[in-house]
């Protein structure tokens, strides 16, 4: 499973998903500062998930035919200070591989 976080997640985030997952950040991909629109598209081109923390991703962007798999997490905030983001990581590799193509879940942290 190949995995973009999205640049609002620190890249220590990635440290706990499945370790046969390939996990890399937007910063990693040199598309530091892109809208989601864009993100998306980079998405759809290669990675098989998309992992953001925007709760309202859906009502901003349109995913008709959207390909990635995308996990949008719900918490307070967008950093992992003192692993608040960790709750979440359970769920995200539990879920990931078998969500269809272009499915969208919320996860909480």
């Amino acid at each position: 499973m190949r995995v973009l976080l999205d640049e609002n997640l620190d890249r220590r985030f990635k440290l706990g998903f499945d370790p046969t997952s390939k996990v890399y950040t937007v910063v990693e991909r040199g598309r530091a500062g892109e809208k989601h629109g864009a993100l998306l598209r980079l998405a759809a081109a290669e990675p098989d998930a998309f992992v953001p923390i925007d709760q309202n991703i859906e009502f901003e962007q349109n995913l008709a035919g959207s390909k990635p798999r995308i996990v949008v997490i719900r918490a307070r905030g967008h950093h992992q200070q003192d692993g608040e983001l960790d709750p979440a990581l359970p769920e995200i590799n539990r879920i990931l591989p078998s969500m269809q193509t272009g499915e969208l879940i919320h996860v909480s942290a």
